[in-house]
């Protein structure tokens, strides 16, 4: 009876092996005339459930290669196009009535700047210096134009991809330039840099501004070179998207810096580590010291000359986007102003508190309260998150902050205590990566499109 038992078993599992080996090979399309769909699905879902898995698998690889290989052919025809030094197409379109009953004129780019419109983000950055206005793609495309109305910019030659090239956007798509601004006739432009195999972290690079041929050569303000490793770090994670990258002036002789965690959120509370922290660095010697800790993806900056404030917007994890006000010249005594992260925020750890999250609960525990655990509360969190970006100045007290997610601009005034009051909330009906405010315009870059929007507040 033993024998015939397990007779009848080997049986059953050479036939169920046979018949799984040629699923996907005849066998359901047999099926398929003889059976109604859904039991022809309750038979793959039940009695053959892993050759289904690796249908599904082979499927979700398949889709995959074939975005690497669209995204790699975007960026090929980006990097050709800027190889080519051909102009910058800019027309006007129609424009936008916001939700606020503002028009909001829009010049889209038309060739050039594909990243941003498949979507692959960053798009791109904005500046005005001294009356011109300059463009940058998210792969290195460099243009300059006097007025958007001028329908071409012309391009600027440059040595970018020396830095961060076509092998580092096929890694990671997220691999890209993070900002652009110039001073005084310098031009700064942060970037994630590859400093060794497969470890990143956020670098800058700089030059004379030329508007014919810019050389570029990285500014070494990082002694150390740490970097992350993309592969193997603490805690097994990774994201590019959280590198930070802000660059804005403090003076003559001082840039302001924001560099992410990259995901390796122990880095923003490690005084040693540049990561999750906002530098100021000095232009002429290259050294830097700390401003603030406890960030996690500084997305915005801007100093408040008269006041002698810096504001930074912040995205936080699920939920818990900041803006939070740095006193410059303030330090704790054991060192810089702390915001917190990653043992506080607002927000929540990817999929909440599940089972699967508790390691991480315990060794960062996002508390909710800032001031209870002796760090600075934000002066504004937004749960759910809003994909907060750029921040700047629009009046005497008055300010604005962009969003991506929410595809938002977020208007709102200081009181004299510095508490956020008349909170007003604008679509714009498209993510905003970059903000400038020059002559009583408002200029954002509109990633989804490739455009440049313009809200005149002259009137």
């Amino acid at each position: 009876m033993k024998k015939k038992l397990i007779l009848i078993a080997i049986i059953i599992s050479l036939t169920y092996l046979f018949v799984t080996f040629f699923v996907g090979k005849g066998f359901f399309s047999v099926a398929d005339k003889l059976l109604s769909r859904d039991q022809v699905q309750i038979i793959k879902k039940y009695v053959f459930p892993y050759k289904v898995i690796a249908e599904k698998d082979k499927t979700i690889l398949t889709l995959k290669d074939e975005e690497k290989k669209i995204n790699s052919y975007l960026f090929e025809a980006e990097l050709n196009f800027k190889q080519s030094l051909d102009d910058i197409n800019i027309k006007k379109v129609k424009d936008v009535k916001l939700s606020n009953n503002r028009n909001m004129s829009k010049f889209t780019i038309n060739n050039g700047f594909y990243s941003g419109k498949y979507p692959i983000y960053p798009g791109g950055y904005i500046d005005i210096y001294q009356d011109t206005f300059l463009i940058m793609s998210s792969r290195g495309i460099l243009g300059f134009g006097k007025n958007l109305e001028d329908k071409n910019f012309k391009q600027i030659k440059n040595n970018l991809n020396d830095f961060i090239s076509l092998k580092q956007f096929n890694k990671r798509i997220t691999f890209s330039l993070r900002d652009l601004f110039i001073h005084k006739e310098k031009i700064f432009i942060s970037y994630i840099e590859e400093i060794e195999e497969d470890c990143h972290n956020t670098s800058i690079v700089y030059a004379d501004l030329n508007y014919k041929n810019i050389k570029f050569k990285k500014l070494l303000f990082n002694d150390t070179n740490s970097c992350i490793n993309s592969l193997n770090n603490i805690d097994n994670e990774f994201n590019a998207m959280q590198s930070g990258g802000r660059i804005i002036n403090y003076d003559d002789n001082h840039i302001l810096f924001s560099v992410g965690d990259f995901r390796s959120r122990f880095l923003a509370q490690e005084k040693e580590s540049i990561n999750g922290k906002i530098l100021k660095i000095n232009i002429n010697d290259f050294t830097y010291e700390i401003i603030s800790m406890g960030h996690r993806n500084p997305q915005g900056l801007y100093y408040d000359r008269e006041n002698s404030f810096l504001l930074e917007t912040e995205h936080g994890p699920m939920g818990g986007d900041e803006i939070n006000l740095i006193k410059i010249n303030e330090k704790n005594e054991d060192g810089p102003l702390n915001y917190g992260w990653a043992i506080v925020s607002a927000g929540e750890h990817y999929r909440g508190k599940i089972k699967d999250n508790n390691e991480k609960y315990k060794k960062y525990p996002l508390y909710k309260s800032h001031s209870k655990y002796g760090f600075i509360e934000p002066l504004k969190s937004f749960t759910p998150s809003i994909g907060i970006s750029e921040i700047t100045k629009i009046g005497k007290n008055n300010y604005v902050a962009s969003s991506m997610r929410d595809k938002s601009l977020y208007f709102f005034e200081l009181d004299s205590s510095k508490k956020i009051i008349n909170l007003e909330r604008v679509e714009v009906f498209e993510r905003v990566r970059d903000l400038e405010f020059k002559n009583n315009k408002l200029y954002l870059f509109l990633e989804e499109t490739a455009s440049i929007g313009v809200i005149d507040f002259t009137y």
